[in-house]
């Protein structure tokens, strides 16, 4: 066997090891466990407060329109710092790249600013 298919060999066999781990964790648990099912422990805590009515709610879809958009400008953030402290070896192609980048963002933003997203009612 070449060593290349011997690498991979090991690999499986630490995940074989990990999976074996973590069932025998879980059986030596359920083994150990305390196990007194009641009608109140079936029931939703939400808050020290006992649960009225369905716990049917709908959200205004608003909330995950600025969700979404906390993590484009999140995920823009991670991008921006480590292409500020490598600036000066990226040159002008990594800042033409940026600006590039920045200006997808923000048409996005402007989008979204003229749909009228940002507005809370």
């Amino acid at each position: 066997m070449t060593e290349y298919f011997q690498d991979y060999i090991t690999v499986g066999a630490f995940i074989g090891l990990g999976a074996v781990l973590v069932l025998a964790m879980l059986g030596v648990a359920s083994l150990l466990r305390p196990s007194n099912p009641t009608k109140a422990k079936y029931l939703t805590y939400e808050c020290g407060v006992d649960p009225v009515g369905d716990g049917w709610a709908q959200s205004h879809v608003r909330y995950y329109i600025f969700g979404l958009l906390f993590v484009i400008f999140d995920v823009e953030a991670v991008f921006i710092f480590p292409w500020a402290i490598k600036l000066e070896e990226l040159g002008m192609f990594g800042l033409v790249e940026m600006v590039v980048f920045i200006a997808i963002l923000t048409v996005g933003l402007v989008y979204a600013i003229r749909k009228g997203v940002l507005k809370w009612e």
